[in-house]
């Protein structure tokens, strides 16, 4: 890149963006440059037998997804990344003390994102304090698996080897979903498109029976319940910001305090009792604006998909064949609203 086109960018970005490009761009970087080639490391016996059954696996999962989809292959997954930590990233997403949003960051060319990805968690946590010294409520969270989109060959990273054989098949079609297909500006959609995917092509797979496929159900029914409920305490909370407005936050913590502890927490642990959860992984940590923004933007399924695909019928092919087309109806038609709720508008 031109040294005129390096300063266009960083007065367009600021400073503070640009460093964050930067230091990411050194870690993906770093990423890259110390990937092994796959044959390498299987022949390597310094590692361990379940590790290379990790990574056979993941290139079975592979071949099957462009295979089962007859979609051209990709150079993802052809090398292997051993990491110097436990997860490849952690996300950061912040919340103003008045209301549940999560504030997004623009960067040209990419659009808006409403969360910081980091490679180094330190500097997660910076920005975290940073974001807090300016009345922001902060959510950190580890990443294990992420896709580039394209952008680069993405690795095969030694923090996927911690998932079971059913949760790496789900997470490997999950990411790769995302080299098939892309909305742009649309975090919501393309995250639940990949659930969908990823979760229903792991049951083709695995060839679950009707027994298997019940017991599936019937635990995405309870997870569907906890989901509702917990949005809508969500959603409770959100009413109560609007009709008592905090002025800063000193008063938005009291409010915050005071939902928790009176309303949140105790209905959260009464429906896991009714739902009877052996573990009820809602209750961990701390919540606050930046989680609640965090888990309605990121968590929610999209119920609608299983909808749409029950009317357009057939098997996963043709939906996906369906969502190609859809695609670009939306594109050449470019109406004012996203694509998700386009997808939303095709059910009724």
């Amino acid at each position: 890149m031109k040294f005129a086109n390096i300063f266009f960018l960083f007065l367009l970005l600021g400073c503070s963006k640009f460093l964050y490009l930067t230091e990411q761009g050194v870690g993906q970087f770093k990423i890259q440059w110390n990937s092994r080639e796959i044959k390498e490391v299987l022949e390597d016996p310094k590692v361990s037998p379940e590790i290379k059954d990790k990574i056979l696996k993941i290139q079975t999962y592979k071949k099957y997804f462009y295979d089962y989809f007859k979609k051209p292959y990709q150079d993802i997954y052809s090398e292997v990344t051993f990491l110097d930590r436990e997860a490849v990233s952690h996300l950061v997403i912040a919340s103003l003390f008045d209301r549940v949003e999560p504030h997004k960051e623009w960067f040209p060319f990419m659009g808006e994102f409403p969360y910081l990805g980091f490679f180094s968690k330190e500097s997660a946590e910076e920005y975290a304090q940073d974001m807090r010294e300016k009345d922001y409520y902060t959510y950190v969270r580890p990443v294990y698996a992420y896709s580039s989109l394209g952008y680069f060959e993405d690795r095969i990273l030694s923090s996927f080897f911690q998932y079971d054989d059913y949760e790496l098949a789900e997470m490997v079609f999950h990411e790769i979903f995302h080299t098939v297909f892309f909305v742009k500006d649309n975090v919501d959609v393309n995250e639940n498109l990949a659930n969908y995917f990823g979760k229903q092509l792991m049951q083709v797979y695995f060839k679950f029976d009707a027994k298997e496929k019940e017991k599936l159900k019937k635990e995405e029914e309870l997870r569907r319940q906890m989901r509702d409920h917990l949005v809508g305490l969500i959603r409770e909370y959100k009413k109560e910001l609007v009709e008592n407005k905090p002025k800063n936050m000193k008063e938005s913590r009291v409010m915050l305090d005071k939902f928790l502890k009176k309303n949140f927490l105790p209905s959260l642990e009464k429906k896991c009792q009714e739902l009877k959860l052996k573990t009820c992984h809602i209750l961990e940590g701390d919540w606050n604006n930046a989680r609640f923004a965090a888990y309605m933007t990121y968590e929610k399924k999209g119920d609608f998909i299983s909808k749409l695909r029950d009317k357009v019928g057939g098997d996963l092919r043709n939906f996906l064949a369906y969502l190609d087309r859809q695609y670009q109806n939306y594109n050449e038609s470019k109406p004012k609203i996203s694509f998700e709720k386009y997808l939303e508008g095709l059910i009724k």
